[in-house]
């Protein structure tokens, strides 16, 4: 992800985002976490293990999904609104000053920023969901062992690098740090791969909405700045 600095609806803060702008995700049955009898006993990836421990296999019944994405810095204050269908691929953003209605697989001039909002935020939300819905996109690794940077505690850590090509900011870096029940806890991006750290949040305030866990907070290490959601709601089909 590159360091996009959205100060206004698109220049406050970075941009995690790793899709193609015209490229449909793939939520199809053939790549949810398998719960099926002929592959219950298949040894999970770490990907997809992190997925499963936030309700990946409840992802398939979710008709749409609403959030809005918080951003607290100093004394100022940042939101915008989300509606998603996944299955019809249908965004909606609010705005104080706007509302933007899209479909992904027809991106235009017009909807590109706000589609580049919403790759943004969504990952934010579902990064353990990304996982799994980019594993072909980037390399990976697991040390079992590895100091947390905000807690200094003993975690495991997994360590993203998205590809070169395809997505609007192709090459940067994510490392994941989790403790046995594989939730994340602390994470650290690291643009286009660079060794030093681009920003380090906590992963904190899990709340289970209809299956899906979602860490609402995100507090920076240093410095007075927040990433919260509010409003979200998880509709079934």
């Amino acid at each position: 992800m590159k360091n996009i600095i959205l100060l206004s609806i698109f220049s406050l803060f970075m941009i995690a985002c790793k899709q193609e702008a015209k490229k449909e995700y793939k939520y199809e049955d053939d790549i949810e976490i398998k719960t099926t009898e002929t592959t219950k006993n298949k040894i999970l990836t770490t990907a997809e293990s992190i997925a499963n421990a936030n309700g990946f296999e409840h992802w398939k019944n979710v008709n749409e999904i609403k959030f809005t994405f918080n951003v607290d810095r100093d004394s100022s204050h940042y939101e915008r609104s989300w509606s998603w269908k996944p299955q019809k691929n249908e965004i909606t953003l609010t705005t104080a000053k706007d509302t933007i209605s899209y479909n992904r697989a027809q991106i235009d001039s017009t909807s590109l920023k706000a589609d580049q909002g919403f790759i943004n935020d969504k990952y934010w939300l579902l990064a353990p969901f990304n996982l799994v819905w980019d594993q072909d996109s980037f390399t990976s690794e697991h040390q079992v062992k590895a100091v947390a940077p905000i807690s200094n505690k003993e975690m495991q850590k997994f360590t993203i690098v998205y590809k070169n090509e395809g997505g609007y900011t192709p090459g940067d870096a994510y490392d994941f740090y989790f403790e046995g029940d594989f939730k994340i806890k602390e994470w650290v991006f690291r643009e286009k791969n660079k060794e030093e750290a681009s920003l380090i949040t906590s992963w904190e305030d899990y709340e289970n909405f209809n299956g899906i866990k979602i860490a609402k907070t995100h507090n920076k290490n240093e410095g007075d700045w927040k990433l919260y959601f509010t409003n979200i709601e998880v509709l079934l089909n």
